[in-house]
């Protein structure tokens, strides 16, 4: 006889912000928690969140959008142009200027996009959507190269971007602005989301099934801290060594070439 299994695959859908405090409490030896012991672990998971971001990128919250280019300057759906090629995307739609929403393009994608934390990739891209779509690397500089360059406001295919980031949200400087040719193509942009806040108990977490059992064992070490410190340092200990593996295991491995380098004689 076959083994009856549930055929589901949702365990961390449905794995609530409270049943996490829960089992994070009966970690460190508290059971039956209520009041302010449910809004301490909130604040902690948060805070928790928090950390995980100076831990590296996180593949789940890797995305990908296109910017409409207009000679010169630009609008975007999901990003507002504050002139000289320089685009913003805000951490929320309350951090936009004078509220609301940023400006609205007419091309996709028809969404706008916030709690953007850092930048990856971006490229020039020509022909979207068509047979003969071509995108071209753009080259990321720092600060003191792009204030080095003479001419910021040349026209040209972009080539270069530089970008900064806020408290409040993340900007794309780009060199040199879009000439006619550039108009009406895209930047096509990789970028990195902050992990979403906590909300409310019923909640679930914006975290994938690989990173349950370190967001579990982080949340009972920080808690330890407060209501059993006793237990923290070997609650550390399994925090990392539960994360590490859930980072070794995020992403997609990709095949390795190493090549020696070639050295050629003086002529």
């Amino acid at each position: 006889m076959a083994n009856t299994t549930s055929s589901a695959y949702s365990f961390d859908q449905n794995f609530s912000i409270d049943e996490i405090i829960a089992d994070a409490y009966e970690r460190i030896g508290l059971v039956g928690t209520a009041g302010h012991q449910l809004k301490t672990a909130r604040r902690s998971l948060n805070i928790l969140f928090q950390e995980w971001g100076n831990r590296g990128v996180h593949f789940w919250e890797v995305g990908n959008t296109n910017i409409n280019l207009i000679v010169g300057s630009s609008t975007s759906v999901d990003a507002t142009a504050e002139g000289s090629g320089t685009y913003t995307f805000y951490r929320n739609s309350t951090d936009v200027p004078g509220g609301g929403e940023p400006p609205q393009a007419t091309t996709t994608p028809t969404t706008n996009i916030y709690g953007i934390t850092d930048i990856l990739n971006v490229t020039y891209r020509q022909n979207y959507n068509t047979t003969s779509q071509s995108d071209i690397g753009l080259t990321k500089v720092a600060r003191d190269a792009y204030s080095a360059t003479a001419n910021k406001a040349s026209l040209g295919t972009p080539s270069q971007y530089w970008v900064q980031r806020f408290i409040d949200k993340v900007t794309i400087t780009i060199y040199p602005l879009p000439n006619s040719t550039a108009a009406d193509n895209y930047l096509n942009v990789y970028y990195v989301k902050r992990i979403q806040d906590v909300g409310a108990f019923s909640n679930a977490t914006d975290a994938p099934y690989r990173f349950i059992p370190p967001m579990v064992s982080g949340l009972s070490y920080y808690l330890s801290m407060k209501f059993a410190p006793q237990r923290t340092q070997e609650l550390k200990l399994l925090y990392e060594d539960e994360f590490a593996r859930a980072a070794a295991e995020d992403g997609s491995a990709a095949s390795t070439y190493i090549t020696p380098k070639t050295y050629y004689p003086n002529i």
